[in-house]
């Protein structure tokens, strides 16, 4: 997989599975049908870990540094994810209905829906919320107590969830998706899908770069400077992030980057680091855009006030997405099941969907993330230069 990559094997599991579907038997079909099953099982069960495992120590990390500072920024980067996600669903209400209405033709329907050969049943220890709660008071607790010996605790906690998401699940996900796609091909469901999502995924692309384009047109104004020549001094940032795929890999540049658009060293270097873990509206976007569109393809409830709940909770799951494979997408499976209630084939599609555009989503990420460093040296008065 490090030779090949996630992205290609993703791509790939789609082609194969879609192939398979036209000439693999349902005995055959119905084998991956069971080993989905069985992952979906420990998918399930894994994602409330993830979400403590993760969340609290990024929390944890934040720290009480530098005070108001720290607010400002933690704020403004969650409005700001939270308002990315907003324009996703504005954008796909619009556009997205009309979309998937001239795809109908391509649906068809199998009499007999398949079903796996057994079932093994994993329940989660704690549901997501629950999780989220708990992963919150330890956070905070950690911070303000000073509570060493626990912060350690799950620091190596995290270490072996991340071990688990880098050895386990992100080498079985190929699988996994080969066997959703399987399916869908044979029980005729692919075609559609596949069509409706090119669609999609151009809008999102155009978003990206809507979503870059305000954040500096604020920025700008607020210092009173030209914002397309502030957005194209962190070009260098977004070809770099559209070639890694990693915020935390893009710091060096992007930092490089904030400083030549004025900020001041200090600035930079507080809010920089901590963007690129808390500040993600590329990626709210597009999941958001994603799940949207799922949820009109399967008839489920997609009204606002569901959506803003899954989104505000989204924007904090999120926290912990840079510093795992996959990024937020993981992060974001336990509000698309506690909130949107997505199913275990409905969490695959999101995650196929994302993987394949993750990088623009994190070029958007990384880019953002200098329009906030001016914002922020604004507000505490340091001179641009």
């Amino acid at each position: 997989m490090k030779k090949i990559g996630l992205l290609p094997l993703i791509i790939l599991a789609i082609i194969l599975g879609i192939v398979a579907g036209n000439v693999f038997s349902e005995g055959l079909v119905r084998v991956f049908i069971t080993f989905n099953s069985v992952f979906s099982q420990f998918l399930g069960f894994m994602i409330p870990l993830i979400i403590i495992g993760l969340v609290t120590p990024a929390i944890a990390d934040i720290g009480d540094g530098a005070g108001k500072m720290l607010v400002a920024t933690v704020l403004i980067a969650y409005f700001d994810t939270v308002l990315a996600g907003l324009i996703g669903y504005g954008t796909g209400s619009l556009l997205f209905p009309d979309m998937i209405a001239n795809t109908k033709g391509f649906a068809t329907e199998k009499a007999v829906e398949l079903a796996p050969y057994f079932e093994i049943k994993i329940p989660a220890m704690i549901d997501v919320m629950s999780a989220l709660v708990f992963s919150f008071m330890i956070g905070l607790g950690i911070i303000y107590t000073n509570a060493v010996t626990l912060h350690n605790i799950f620091d190596e906690f995290q270490d072996i969830i991340s071990k688990v998401i880098a050895k386990v699940i992100i080498p079985l996900l190929p699988i996994y998706i080969f066997g959703i796609f399987t399916n869908m091909t044979y029980t005729g469901q692919a075609y559609r899908i596949l069509l409706v999502f090119a669609q999609i995924i151009l809008v999102i692309v155009v978003l990206h770069f809507f979503i870059l384009i305000y954040e500096f047109v604020i920025a700008g104004g607020m210092t009173h400077r030209n914002p397309f020549r502030l957005l194209w001094r962190m070009l260098p940032a977004y070809l770099t992030a559209l070639g890694t795929s990693s915020s935390a890999a893009t710091i060096p540049v992007t930092l490089d980057r904030t400083k030549k658009n004025g900020v001041s060293d200090d600035v930079a270097g507080f809010t920089i680091p901590l963007c690129a873990t808390i500040h993600m509206p590329g990626s709210m976007m597009k999941i958001t855009c994603c799940a949207l569109t799922v949820c009109l393809m399967n008839g489920m409830p997609h009204d606002f006030p569901l959506f803003l709940n899954f989104m505000l909770l989204l924007a904090v799951c999120m926290v912990a997405g840079p510093g795992v494979p996959g990024g937020a997408v993981m992060a974001a499976l336990g509000p698309l099941a506690s909130v949107l209630g997505f199913n275990s084939d409905m969490q695959a599609l999101i995650i196929a969907l994302y993987i394949a555009m993750d990088s623009f989503g994190t070029a958007c990420n990384v880019t953002s993330d200098g329009a906030i460093a001016i914002v922020i040296d604004k507000l505490f008065h340091r001179k641009l230069r």
